[in-house]
Formats: structure tokens, sequence, C-alpha cells
């Protein structure tokens, strides 16, 4: 198990792996070949950023039940399970890393939620792969919050503003390597309480069936990331001055403050 970060050195973006407090610096990048460097980082020394961006950012489509269930009820609309599994996609310029604040638009009607969410990291190019295939395709997984703007999620489309606003995709703060990603925990908390727990074996599609499922029709790149959907309701609403996080044991916690667009 490797835990890769990209961090900013001296203006710089680079990549690195975590040891303890430190990192090592690589020449070159876990996406391509790489060898360790003599630079080691403290903790004071750097800045983490996201921890790639992507040159393509797919969102898995509706993918646990009691998500499902919960917004049904709460549009008192009956339940409908999707059929296949479904992809959509986000844009690049949402994703910011975490200690960097979601910025809530003035105009925003609301409610603005989170949605903490498992994120697969393609690490090399894949196409027409089988499910048996699939996960070998992975570099690692990381952590998203799906930030969502409900009205405009309901009145937009295409979701352009609900979903792709400035800062509405965190994502971090490290890819783990040789990850079970059918067999992990994930947490949100609001302010230091629990507001979401779910395991990731409750989804109704697993990883490697939307890795197979895509790359039967499009060429997954390294880099790509897949964000995998998350289980329940996703309240309380995120508010100026809260603090969220997604937290999972082995990656770590994705911690954002929210603020008010100025």
């Amino acid at each position: 198990m490797t835990t890769w970060c990209r961090l900013e050195v001296d203006g710089t973006p680079r990549f690195g792996f975590v040891e303890g407090d430190c990192v090592t610096l690589v020449a070159g990048s876990p996406f391509d070949t790489w060898t360790p460097t003599r630079i080691h980082c403290g903790p004071h020394d750097f800045r983490l950023l996201v921890p790639v961006v992507p040159g393509n950012f797919y969102a898995a489509g509706l993918n646990y039940r009691a998500h499902i269930e919960w917004a049904a009820g709460r549009h008192g609309i009956p339940a409908k399970v999707p059929a296949h599994a479904d992809v959509g996609y986000r844009s690049v310029n949402a994703l910011v890393a975490g200690g960097e604040p979601i910025v809530i638009p003035k105009d925003s009607p609301g409610p603005v939620e989170y949605e903490g969410e498992l994120v697969a990291v393609i690490g090399r190019r894949a196409r027409n792969l089988s499910e048996g295939e699939a996960l070998g395709c992975v570099l690692g997984y990381t952590l998203g919050n799906d930030v969502s703007e409900r009205a405009w999620q309901r009145s937009d489309r295409t979701l352009w503003r609900a979903k792709n606003t400035d800062t509405f995709k965190p994502m971090g703060p490290f890819i783990i390597t040789d990850l079970d990603p059918m067999r992990q925990r994930i947490v949100v908390r609001v302010n230091g309480q629990v507001v979401s727990a779910y395991d990731t074996a409750a989804m109704l599609f697993d990883v490697a069936h939307y890795i197979a499922r895509m790359s039967r029709y499009l060429t997954l790149h390294p880099g790509d990331v897949i964000w995998l959907g998350c289980d329940g309701a996703t309240e309380p609403a995120l508010r100026p001055g809260d603090t969220v996080e997604v937290v999972n044991d082995a990656i770590g916690v994705l911690r954002n403050p929210v603020v008010l667009e100025s």
C-alpha cells in the first residue's frame, strides 16, 4: 500500500509518497515512470493540492438504494432504482483541495448539501476491459465531496451550476493504492458531528462493473477519476461557518470550511 499525494513545493506542483510525517518527492509521476528523489518534506514545508487534476472527470449516477429512497421521499415521488449503471460528468474547474473553502454563491436559493464519496483514480490507459480485469487499471482511491445546490439541481437540465460551481468538488487528501473499494466505510461530519456513515458494499453497481461498462464505450486515461456516489440522506444543509469532513480510515480526512461568496 502506497500513499500518494500532490503538493506544492516552492511554488511548483510535485508528486510524492507519504512516509510518516514526511513526504518523499519523486521525479516523474505515479501515472507514468517515477523514481524517488533525496528530497524529503516535513509537514510544514509544503501545501497539499488536489491529488490529481483529471483529464476526464466522471461521476456514477444513482448508485445506492437508501440515497434513492431518501431523495424520492423528500419529493413525494416513488423511488426508482436504475436498471443499469449510469455515468455523468463533472468539471475540473470545481475541484479544490482539503483545507480550501467551499464557497456558496450569494444567489444560491439552497439548500447546498454534501455528498461524501469514494473516488477511483485511473492509473493506466484502458479500453474494453472485462469486470475481472477492470480494477487492474486503477492506481488507487481518494475521497470526494460532491457538493450540490439542490434548487439548481431541479432546474438546470445539465446540472452545470448545481454540481459544477467553483469549489463544489473538494477532493483528497491522498491517493491510496491496494484498497478493496467494496470494503470501505465512508463517514461525513459537519462541525464534528457524524451526519452520514455508510459502507461501499451497498453499491448497486460495483466499481469493477462501472469501469468495465465505461471502457466498452470510451477510453480511460491515466489520471481520470470516477466518483462513485453516496448513500443515505445528505442533510443538514451546509451553511457559512460550517466545517465539513469526509472521512475514511485508510485515506484520511478531507476537511473544508464553508463560506458565503463575498
